[in-house]
């Protein structure tokens, strides 16, 4: 993603919360800009200590519930890591599965649709359940790292 894209997604970001409400400090603003412009999954910690160097006075408090509202609101998702605390990436449209670096948190996207509904009817069956939906998450290494 570009820097006029990071822009767009930015300005788009800020007007969904005040569209909502919300106002838009200047501490917000840092959190928004920080996780609208990575490409990597970032705990709320990662977070703040980079909204930091735009905001120093920033805290922690702060961070945590800009990253709520903006989950709320469906523009960033909550990423479970299997051997760390739970992360954010922005959120993208349609139906997409994660692919997660375990050494850099660079995240991929892929759709993998095409084998997911023999599954989910095989699950179905073998449990009892009615499967609705899936979300699917991949861990590994890139090839930069």
């Amino acid at each position: 993603m570009g820097g006029q894209d990071f822009r767009n997604r930015i300005d788009a970001w800020l007007g969904c919360l005040r569209d909502n409400g919300y106002r838009l400090t200047v501490p917000r603003r840092a959190v928004v800009e920080t996780i609208a412009r990575s490409d990597r999954v970032l705990s709320p910690f990662e977070v703040f200590e980079r909204s930091r160097q735009i905001y120093p006075g920033l805290g922690l408090v702060t961070v945590y519930r800009t990253l709520e509202k903006l989950e709320e609101l469906g523009l960033i998702q909550r990423v479970h890591r299997p051997s760390d605390c739970q992360a954010f990436v922005a959120a993208f449209t349609g139906h997409q599965h994660l692919l997660i670096c375990q050494e850099c948190g660079r995240v991929e996207f892929f759709s993998g649709d095409d084998g997911m509904d023999g599954l989910m009817a095989e699950v179905s069956l073998k449990s009892g359940y009615q499967v609705e939906d899936h979300w699917l998450q991949m861990f590994g290494v890139c090839g930069d790292c």
